[in-house]
């Protein structure tokens, strides 16, 4: 796809960060946008800027997207509103519990996947009819880095993430001889919200100093080049090579020592104990 203006857009995740940047870049192109998020308040905010960026209609819509019954209305929402959806940018997401395997609680295992993982799921299955009845289109899955590579404290978030990638890998495939391009867009350290929580301010000042705005852009370049896999933001091409070239015995030692802090050492202490006894 080239042409965005009167396509319809939609953007998962909208509220804040990267939902909000491709919201109002969507919009400066003419698109009609349509958003969801949880976060009332936000999703808001990004409706009256997207607005104010030009889009010729915006619908926004609070949604859960861990709620397949939720998301297929929003479907329809979209649908009866603006038209069927041309691109569908399943982007919202959450951070993990931040402990390692032993320590996390399984329903914070059961509510990453549900949004991280069946969120993208169900926002895929329910908009691809949409862009199949126009003959193009675009799905746009967001993955992360810990798509690529399992880091401690993050088991949770890196299962989603890798699941994300396997289910838009598999569907790229089934798509390939179609004008439904797929991408699978793997961010590296960006601005946002959501990883806040993965390793505090530490890890914020470290790793989280992409723009949500530059990658966005870069994204849209992508799509208009129908480039599948996308790997942008800060240690994200380090990541990536390292990731299919470094053999894991010795990834593994890197990762820790990369990101070994973000582990909470009493949990760590007490697992270290227990084994030497």
């Amino acid at each position: 796809m080239k042409n965005f203006k009167n396509k319809v857009v939609v953007i998962t995740g909208a509220a804040s960060g990267m939902g909000r940047s491709y919201a109002t870049l969507f919009a400066k192109l003419g698109s009609k946008v349509a958003i969801c998020d949880y976060d009332e308040k936000g999703l808001k905010e990004t409706e009256v800027l997207t607005q104010q960026a030009g889009a010729p209609a915006v619908l926004a819509v609070k949604v859960d997207v861990s709620s397949k019954a939720a998301i297929y209305a929003f479907a329809e929402q979209v649908k009866s509103t603006l038209g069927n959806a041309h691109v569908i940018i399943n982007n919202a997401g959450v951070a993990g519990g931040g402990q390692p395997v032993w320590a996390i609680e399984d329903s914070e295992y059961e509510r990453v996947m549900a949004i991280n993982f069946w969120g993208v799921l169900h926002g895929t299955r329910a908009f691809l009819p949409q862009l199949i009845a126009n003959k193009e289109g675009a799905v746009v899955n967001v993955s992360s880095i810990f798509g690529l590579v399992g880091t401690p404290s993050n088991s949770d978030y890196c299962a989603s993430k890798f699941a994300v990638r396997g289910f838009t890998e598999s569907l790229m495939v089934e798509l390939a001889s179609t004008k439904i391009q797929v991408h699978l867009v793997h961010p590296g350290g960006i601005n946002t919200n959501i990883a806040s929580k993965e390793g505090g301010e530490e890890f914020a000042k470290k790793f989280l100093t992409t723009p949500p705005d530059e990658i966005c852009e870069f994204v849209l370049t992508c799509i208009k080049k129908n480039e599948p896999r996308i790997v942008y933001g800060n240690n994200a091409a380090r990541v990536w090579n390292a990731s299919r070239f470094v053999p894991f015995k010795f990834m593994r030692h890197i990762l820790w020592k990369q990101m070994g802090y973000t582990m909470p050492q009493e949990q760590y202490k007490k697992v270290n104990e227990a084994l030497k006894k």
